[in-house]
Protein backbone atom coordinates (compact mmCIF):
# COMPACT_ATOMS: atom_id res chain seq x y z
CA UNK A 1 0.00 0.00 0.00
CA UNK A 2 1.35 3.52 -0.87
CA UNK A 3 2.28 5.47 1.60
CA UNK A 4 0.08 8.75 1.15
CA UNK A 5 2.09 10.51 3.23
CA UNK A 6 4.95 10.22 0.75
CA UNK A 7 6.21 13.82 -0.85
CA UNK A 8 6.46 11.64 -4.24
CA UNK A 9 2.71 10.50 -3.44
CA UNK A 10 1.29 14.05 -2.34
CA UNK A 11 2.50 15.43 -5.03
CA UNK A 12 1.00 13.02 -7.45
CA UNK A 13 -2.40 13.93 -6.05
CA UNK A 14 -2.04 17.86 -5.87
CA UNK A 15 -0.65 17.78 -9.81
CA UNK A 16 -3.75 15.40 -11.10
CA UNK A 17 -6.18 18.25 -9.34
CA UNK A 18 -4.76 21.33 -9.53
CA UNK A 19 -6.72 22.24 -12.88
CA UNK A 20 -9.98 21.99 -10.78
CA UNK A 21 -8.81 22.29 -7.04
CA UNK A 22 -10.46 25.75 -6.97
CA UNK A 23 -14.18 24.97 -8.12
CA UNK A 24 -13.75 21.51 -6.22
CA UNK A 25 -12.65 22.67 -2.89
CA UNK A 26 -15.02 26.05 -2.90
CA UNK A 27 -18.10 23.95 -4.15
CA UNK A 28 -17.71 20.89 -2.08
CA UNK A 29 -16.82 23.37 0.86
CA UNK A 30 -20.11 25.09 0.90
CA UNK A 31 -17.76 28.56 0.65
CA UNK A 32 -16.36 27.70 4.17
CA UNK A 33 -12.97 27.27 2.78
CA UNK A 34 -13.04 30.70 1.65
CA UNK A 35 -14.59 31.88 4.58
CA UNK A 36 -12.18 29.81 6.80
CA UNK A 37 -8.79 31.59 4.57
CA UNK A 38 -10.13 35.00 5.62
CA UNK A 39 -10.28 34.27 9.33
CA UNK A 40 -7.06 32.61 9.07
CA UNK A 41 -5.22 35.96 8.21
CA UNK A 42 -7.35 37.40 10.44
CA UNK A 43 -6.35 35.40 12.92
CA UNK A 44 -2.06 36.19 12.45
CA UNK A 45 -1.10 39.01 15.04
CA UNK A 46 -0.22 42.22 13.06
CA UNK A 47 2.30 43.00 11.01
CA UNK A 48 5.32 46.06 10.56
CA UNK A 49 6.02 47.67 7.34
CA UNK A 50 7.74 45.95 4.57
CA UNK A 51 7.21 42.43 5.63
CA UNK A 52 8.16 39.04 3.67
CA UNK A 53 7.44 36.05 4.67
CA UNK A 54 6.54 32.74 3.18
CA UNK A 55 3.08 30.63 2.16
CA UNK A 56 4.10 27.30 2.84
CA UNK A 57 1.78 24.12 1.14
CA UNK A 58 0.91 27.33 -0.76
CA UNK A 59 -1.33 25.08 -3.19
CA UNK A 60 -3.51 27.88 -5.56
CA UNK A 61 -2.35 31.01 -3.39
CA UNK A 62 -6.07 31.39 -2.55
CA UNK A 63 -4.53 33.25 0.98
CA UNK A 64 -2.94 36.10 -0.77
CA UNK A 65 -5.46 38.01 -1.70
CA UNK A 66 -7.01 38.42 1.93
CA UNK A 67 -3.21 38.42 3.34
CA UNK A 68 -2.49 41.47 0.95
CA UNK A 69 -5.89 43.09 1.21
CA UNK A 70 -5.33 43.10 5.15
CA UNK A 71 -1.05 43.82 5.02
CA UNK A 72 -1.75 45.89 1.93
CA UNK A 73 2.30 46.97 2.32
CA UNK A 74 3.76 43.26 2.39
CA UNK A 75 6.83 43.23 0.36
CA UNK A 76 6.95 39.93 -0.57
CA UNK A 77 5.88 36.32 0.08
CA UNK A 78 7.44 33.58 -0.73
CA UNK A 79 5.55 30.53 -1.96
CA UNK A 80 6.58 26.83 -1.06
CA UNK A 81 4.31 23.98 -2.80
CA UNK A 82 5.76 20.67 -4.02
CA UNK A 83 3.09 20.56 -6.73
CA UNK A 84 3.98 22.57 -9.61
CA UNK A 85 0.61 22.00 -11.15
CA UNK A 86 -0.75 24.26 -8.57
CA UNK A 87 1.50 27.03 -8.90
CA UNK A 88 0.83 27.34 -12.41
CA UNK A 89 -3.06 27.10 -11.50
CA UNK A 90 -2.52 29.99 -8.91
CA UNK A 91 -0.61 32.45 -11.38
CA UNK A 92 -2.90 31.53 -14.26
CA UNK A 93 -5.82 32.02 -12.69
CA UNK A 94 -5.68 34.46 -9.63
CA UNK A 95 -3.26 36.01 -9.52
CA UNK A 96 -0.92 37.14 -12.39
CA UNK A 97 -0.99 41.05 -11.29
CA UNK A 98 0.63 40.14 -7.86
CA UNK A 99 3.29 38.11 -9.64
CA UNK A 100 6.13 40.66 -8.75
CA UNK A 101 5.40 40.47 -4.75
CA UNK A 102 5.29 36.13 -4.85
CA UNK A 103 8.38 34.51 -5.46
CA UNK A 104 7.66 30.52 -5.88
CA UNK A 105 9.98 27.83 -4.54
CA UNK A 106 9.03 24.40 -5.77
CA UNK A 107 10.12 21.71 -3.23
CA UNK A 108 8.78 19.66 -0.03
CA UNK A 109 8.48 22.34 2.49
CA UNK A 110 10.65 19.59 4.82
CA UNK A 111 13.28 19.31 2.59
CA UNK A 112 13.75 23.08 1.51
CA UNK A 113 16.99 24.72 3.00
CA UNK A 114 14.72 28.02 4.38
CA UNK A 115 17.28 30.72 5.87
CA UNK A 116 17.08 30.75 9.67
CA UNK A 117 15.41 33.95 10.71
CA UNK A 118 14.29 34.85 7.12
CA UNK A 119 10.60 35.49 7.42
CA UNK A 120 8.58 38.07 9.44
CA UNK A 121 5.20 35.95 9.21
CA UNK A 122 4.70 32.48 8.19
CA UNK A 123 1.19 31.26 6.63
CA UNK A 124 -0.55 28.14 5.40
CA UNK A 125 -4.29 27.34 5.02
CA UNK A 126 -5.07 23.53 3.84
CA UNK A 127 -1.81 21.93 3.93
CA UNK A 128 -1.56 20.74 7.25
CA UNK A 129 -3.39 17.62 6.45
CA UNK A 130 -0.90 16.08 4.02
CA UNK A 131 1.97 15.40 6.76
CA UNK A 132 1.74 12.60 9.38
CA UNK A 133 2.80 13.19 13.43
CA UNK A 134 6.55 12.96 12.76
CA UNK A 135 6.13 15.17 9.92
CA UNK A 136 4.14 18.08 11.99
CA UNK A 137 7.53 17.76 14.50
CA UNK A 138 9.27 18.90 11.57
CA UNK A 139 7.38 21.42 10.80
CA UNK A 140 7.33 22.88 13.68
CA UNK A 141 10.75 23.14 14.31
CA UNK A 142 10.94 24.97 10.19
CA UNK A 143 8.82 27.73 11.44
CA UNK A 144 10.82 28.02 14.58
CA UNK A 145 13.93 28.49 12.93
CA UNK A 146 12.76 31.29 9.92
CA UNK A 147 10.68 33.17 11.79
CA UNK A 148 12.73 36.17 13.12
CA UNK A 149 12.38 36.97 16.83
CA UNK A 150 8.66 38.95 16.94
CA UNK A 151 7.74 37.14 13.52
CA UNK A 152 3.81 35.96 13.53
CA UNK A 153 2.45 33.08 12.07
CA UNK A 154 -1.13 31.32 11.23
CA UNK A 155 -2.34 28.46 9.70
CA UNK A 156 -5.69 26.31 9.40
CA UNK A 157 -6.79 23.19 8.48
CA UNK A 158 -10.17 21.16 7.78
CA UNK A 159 -11.00 19.05 10.90
CA UNK A 160 -12.68 16.15 12.57
CA UNK A 161 -15.35 18.32 14.49
CA UNK A 162 -15.67 15.27 17.31
CA UNK A 163 -18.10 16.27 20.31
CA UNK A 164 -20.52 17.96 17.47
CA UNK A 165 -23.60 16.20 16.82
CA UNK A 166 -23.69 16.55 13.59
CA UNK A 167 -19.93 15.00 13.04
CA UNK A 168 -21.55 12.09 12.02
CA UNK A 169 -23.12 14.17 8.45
CA UNK A 170 -19.97 15.62 8.03
CA UNK A 171 -17.72 12.65 8.16
CA UNK A 172 -20.25 10.96 5.59
CA UNK A 173 -19.80 14.43 3.41
CA UNK A 174 -16.11 13.37 3.53
CA UNK A 175 -16.11 10.21 2.80
CA UNK A 176 -18.94 9.47 0.60
CA UNK A 177 -20.09 12.11 -0.93
CA UNK A 178 -16.90 13.54 -2.28
CA UNK A 179 -15.99 10.41 -4.01
CA UNK A 180 -19.29 10.14 -4.88
CA UNK A 181 -19.10 13.83 -6.72
CA UNK A 182 -15.46 12.78 -7.99
CA UNK A 183 -17.02 9.48 -9.76
CA UNK A 184 -19.77 11.10 -11.19
CA UNK A 185 -18.86 14.83 -12.01
CA UNK A 186 -14.89 14.66 -12.27
CA UNK A 187 -13.96 10.93 -13.89
CA UNK A 188 -10.98 11.38 -11.90
CA UNK A 189 -8.54 9.10 -10.07
CA UNK A 190 -9.66 9.40 -6.67
CA UNK A 191 -7.52 12.35 -6.09
CA UNK A 192 -9.66 14.54 -4.66
CA UNK A 193 -11.13 11.99 -2.60
CA UNK A 194 -8.11 12.13 -1.01
CA UNK A 195 -8.57 15.36 0.25
CA UNK A 196 -11.48 13.60 2.71
CA UNK A 197 -8.94 10.84 3.74
CA UNK A 198 -5.94 13.31 5.01
CA UNK A 199 -8.68 15.16 6.34
CA UNK A 200 -10.74 12.56 8.49
CA UNK A 201 -6.53 11.47 9.45
CA UNK A 202 -5.50 14.73 10.88
CA UNK A 203 -8.28 15.18 13.18
CA UNK A 204 -7.25 19.07 14.38
CA UNK A 205 -4.46 21.27 15.10
CA UNK A 206 -4.24 20.34 18.29
CA UNK A 207 -1.00 18.30 18.16
CA UNK A 208 0.67 20.74 15.97
CA UNK A 209 0.08 23.52 18.60
CA UNK A 210 1.07 21.32 21.34
CA UNK A 211 4.48 20.81 19.10
CA UNK A 212 5.27 24.71 18.13
CA UNK A 213 5.20 25.63 21.80
CA UNK A 214 7.90 22.66 22.37
CA UNK A 215 9.75 24.61 20.09
CA UNK A 216 9.02 28.03 22.12
CA UNK A 217 6.75 29.60 20.13
CA UNK A 218 3.53 31.47 21.50
CA UNK A 219 0.65 29.99 20.31
CA UNK A 220 -3.38 29.99 20.38
CA UNK A 221 -5.51 27.23 19.07
CA UNK A 222 -8.59 28.04 17.69
CA UNK A 223 -11.73 26.04 16.75
CA UNK A 224 -13.83 27.60 13.42
CA UNK A 225 -17.49 26.18 13.37
CA UNK A 226 -18.06 23.59 15.71
CA UNK A 227 -14.18 22.42 14.82
CA UNK A 228 -15.11 21.47 11.21
CA UNK A 229 -11.68 23.53 10.43
CA UNK A 230 -8.63 24.45 13.50
CA UNK A 231 -6.21 26.75 13.46
CA UNK A 232 -2.95 27.89 15.29
CA UNK A 233 -1.82 31.63 15.60
CA UNK A 234 1.31 33.00 17.46
CA UNK A 235 4.67 34.57 17.31
CA UNK A 236 7.99 33.90 18.10
CA UNK A 237 8.89 35.65 21.38
CA UNK A 238 11.14 38.40 21.18
CA UNK A 239 11.59 41.82 19.46
CA UNK A 240 12.91 41.76 15.82
CA UNK A 241 16.10 43.53 15.51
Amino acid sequence: MADIYDPDFVKGVFDRCSDRYITFSLICSFGFTERWRRQCVAAMPALGTGARGYDLMAGTGEVWPHLLKRFADIAAITAVDISSGMHRRALARLHTHRAHRIDFIEDDVLASDLPAESADFVISTFGLKTFNPEQHARLAALIARVLKPGGVFSMIEASDPKGWWLRPLYRLHLKVVLPLIERIFLRGAQDFAMIGTYSTNFGSAAGIAAMLREQGLEVKYVKYFFGCATGVAGRKIGSAP
